[in-house]
């Protein structure tokens, strides 16, 4: 499924009238000393603000040689700021405390009233020096920056374990932290940290932003169980293609074939199919939905230096860290330009090496007692997802755009046969639940008109001579 443009092009338009707030020689003069002040010493440069994708950072040089930064979610990105920002404070001090990860210091956080201007809720933090980021050290040469990452093919293969090894050193410590419920740990009193919130979902963020998705249908506590928490997350694959407006169907067929699989994914997980009963009532692990080499920074000789956005991390079923990384190509399946299958064959080769140096670091930190040997399953269990096609399922969880090519491709000739092509989603159809069935003319109906309209009212709003052009 595409993005709506029509919710992209809002998007825009929120970010652009900030931005020209933001850049205004008074705004920055202002947000310079507000920086000073929390971080102290001698304030020397203010930086250019920088914006990634989900946040604009602007970094302040002192006399004294260190820099802090401060960084702002940007508005129309993020639909949940306030709690966003609450959230990444809390998982970063959390694993400062209990992990040996680096982790940026904490200078300052508050909210958008505490911030000058307004501009936002906030983060202030140590700057930490570096060469680039993960992302830059294994991308393919030569690619402009605007452009998306690629794993450089032919990279030194020494290179790629030794960074390899840094990274499993980190999600060994990750998966090994355990929760009692599916949601946000947060401080509750000193030193006492407990799950009180719901999991704030990178794809929750997705569906509001680009897809007209309403709060109110988003997940909004904290889970007990696996299975309560993937029926919230297949409802919420229904919603998106009920409340997305535009591009949400190419064709009537198109129309039929994503209802019959949201449909029944989401019966798939109201008959607690899509994740193993083994890990359903926990201990639940941490997750991070952006954990990925771009917010990773290393120096000159690829050593980590820091992992620099902890966003979208909540506690989830055990099987989401037992998953591979996706990140292993830098690229996404469904992004990936010669087709999901194709990554998938290329992904292995780079899996194969990533779990030999898995389990090597796991049997290192065995042997040096930072680990459990009872605990030293990682490796194992990533192998095992891998070939039973959890990784796939837990990546329709976690993607709604990816869902359609994900779940005909692997996840539905995974558990019903055949080779997901042509009209076989048909076939699937008696699969589903009678109310289902009998609903899905007058929605495929209902979608195509919508369609329909909306075309009609963009043709209307468009210049005369573009519609010439």
């Amino acid at each position: 499924m595409q993005f709506d443009h029509a919710a992209w092009e809002r998007s825009d338009e929120i970010f652009d009238t900030w931005k020209a707030k933001l850049v205004k020689v008074e705004t920055l003069r202002e947000l310079g000393h507000f920086i000073s002040k929390h971080r102290g010493g001698v304030a020397e440069e203010l930086c250019k603000p920088e914006r990634g994708a989900y946040n604009v950072t602007i970094r302040m040089l002192f006399r004294d040689g260190g820099a802090a930064i401060m960084r702002i979610p940007c508005p129309g990105v993020h639909m949940f700021p306030e709690e966003k920002v609450r959230n990444e404070v809390a998982v970063m001090r959390y694993l400062a405390e209990h992990t040996t990860i680096p982790i940026s210091f904490v200078l300052h956080h508050g909210t958008a009233e505490e911030c000058p201007l307004n501009l936002g809720p906030f983060i202030i933090m140590e700057y930490v020096k570096n060469a680039q980021t993960l992302s830059c050290a294994l991308n393919l040469p030569g690619l402009a920056k605007e452009e998306r990452p690629i794993l450089h093919p032919g990279i030194d293969e020494q290179k790629l374990a030794f960074i390899y090894e840094q990274v499993a050193d980190i999600m060994v410590q990750l998966s090994n932290l355990r929760f009692e419920k599916i949601g946000t740990p947060l401080e509750v009193e000193p030193d006492v940290w407990a799950v009180t919130e719901r999991p704030l979902m990178w794809d929750m963020n997705e569906l509001v932003q680009l897809a007209n998705c309403p709060r109110s249908e988003l997940l909004s506590t904290t889970f007990n169980t696996s299975s309560d928490f993937y029926s919230a997350v297949a409802d919420m694959k229904v919603i998106h293609l009920d409340m997305q407006h535009n591009d949400a169907i190419e064709s009537e067929e198109d129309c039929r074939r994503k209802y019959i699989g949201r449909h029944l994914f989401r019966k798939l997980a109201r008959e607690k199919r899509l994740h193993d009963p083994r890990y359903a009532n926990g201990p639940f692990r941490f997750w991070c939905d952006d954990f990925r080499p771009g917010n990773i920074l290393v120096d000159e000789d690829c050593r980590i230096v820091s992992v620099i956005d902890c966003a979208w991390s909540y506690t989830a079923h055990a099987e989401f860290a037992y998953n591979p990384p996706w990140w292993l190509l830098l690229e996404t399946p469904e992004y990936w330009l010669p087709g999901i299958k194709d990554w998938t064959q290329v992904y292995e080769g780079r899996l194969n090496t990533f779990l030999r140096v898995l389990a090597e670091r796991e049997h290192l930190a065995v042997e040096r007692g930072r680990l459990e040997p009872q605990h030293a399953v990682l490796a194992n269990r990533m192998r095992e997802n891998w070939e039973s096609g959890q990784f796939w399922i837990d990546d329709a969880v976690r993607r709604s755009w990816a869902f359609d090519a994900v779940f005909w491709t692997y996840i539905d000739p995974n558990l019903f046969g055949g080779n997901g092509l042509d009209d076989q989603y048909e076939d699937r159809l008696m699969l589903l639940d009678k109310e289902e069935r009998e609903g899905i003319d007058e929605f495929v109906r209902r979608k195509v008109e919508e369609g329909k309209e909306r075309k009609l009212r963009d043709w209307d709003s468009e210049p005369c001579l573009k519609r010439m052009e």
